[in-house]
């Protein structure tokens, strides 16, 4: 199972699509030491900052995490893509 996110993306949201790109690589070549990958993914990209009692909640941005910085769904899109066509090659091989 691979964390595309924290450690693997350098905390950086968006290098999460790099690191999937690579894993997908790896399995369309053949590895099947992989069997799983976690992506941070949302609506909207990135992250913003609320502290329940101290932030108005009606200034929240739908659709964008409170926790951890996430991918945007076209993103998380392309990224499931990516991974779909690394298992038919694999399979294919």
């Amino acid at each position: 199972m691979v964390d595309c996110s924290h450690a693997n993306s350098s905390k950086q949201h968006e290098k999460q699509v790099e690191v999937a790109r690579d894993i997908a690589a790896q399995v369309a070549g053949g590895s099947k030491q992989v069997f799983g990958l976690m992506v941070e993914s949302h609506l909207n990209p990135g992250a913003q900052k609320f502290t329940p009692g101290k932030d108005d909640a009606k200034a929240l941005e739908y659709g964008k995490s409170i926790t951890d910085a996430c991918l945007s769904w076209g993103d998380s899109l392309d990224v499931l893509e990516s991974l779909s066509a690394s298992v038919l090659a694999r399979r294919a091989r």
